[in-house]
């Protein structure tokens, strides 16, 4: 199960979640770059990629949402499609990768980071990733912990409750936050789960499942300009 929000500029052109056509893939689609920032393909695979923040430095000269496009049409093993991007980091800005199968039982996930060096398996449990290193307990990130962890506890699952767990607005005072370089008053902005800014904010909060039956949920709620729900595209099929 996976619950994540993509923080973009609002005037970046891109397509909700959809088919890409006949190719198997199903993702919403950056149409600056043409890649995406989350996905699943039929063939039983997903991936998702993560800025990793730090001081702005010159544009790379890729676009981080290939590598989630490039595991989801190719059948590379997790690991193997890892090796293939660590051999090309450096082409990228700071980011963070994770890709998988869809298996219901014994799925693989990995993570890798070109701000980290090495590709790492994810074990059980319940993990956070925002724009540093697996797990590292940012505020939101913790918040977010804690409130998937209730829902999982829920006597029913429901796909509002997932889809609440990446909601909060609230900024978190200036002594919890992170120093990451882009300075305190873009801290503050970037703080709460849910993102709301001038030109910048939360686009769209997806939810992943797969049962122990091999159904798989997809679903992506999308969100305007100042945060106004957007419309809810859901897919549910079998890898």
């Amino acid at each position: 199960m996976v619950v994540a929000n993509r923080d973009e500029y609002y005037d970046r052109a891109s397509e909700p979640l959809d088919w890409w056509g006949s190719t198997g893939v199903l993702a919403g689609r950056d149409l600056q770059a043409g890649g995406t920032w989350m996905g699943a393909a039929l063939q039983g695979r997903w991936a998702a990629v993560t800025n990793f923040r730090e001081k702005r430095e010159a544009p790379a000269p890729l676009s981080r949402g290939e590598l989630v496009a490039g595991f989801l049409h190719y059948e590379t093993a997790p690991h193997s499609y890892l090796e293939q991007v660590q051999a090309r980091a450096d082409s990228y800005g700071g980011f963070n990768l994770l890709v998988g199968t869809l298996q219901a039982t014994n799925p693989q996930l990995f993570c890798y980071s070109n701000r980290r060096g090495q590709a790492l398996p994810v074990g059980d449990g319940i993990h956070t990733l925002s724009n540093h290193l697996l797990d590292t307990p940012w505020p939101k990130a913790e918040l977010a912990r804690l409130k998937l962890g209730r829902v999982l506890r829920d006597e029913e699952l429901t796909l509002e409750a997932l889809l609440a767990v990446l909601a909060d607005r609230e900024h978190f005072a200036d002594h919890e936050l992170p120093v990451t370089g882009v300075g305190i008053e873009m801290e503050r902005v970037l703080s709460p789960p849910f993102i709301v800014a001038e030109g910048y904010g939360t686009r769209c909060t997806t939810v992943l499942m797969v049962d122990n039956l091999g159904n798989i949920t997809f679903a992506e709620q999308s969100y305007l300009p100042e945060g106004e729900k957007g419309p809810l595209a859901l897919h549910e099929f079998k890898a």
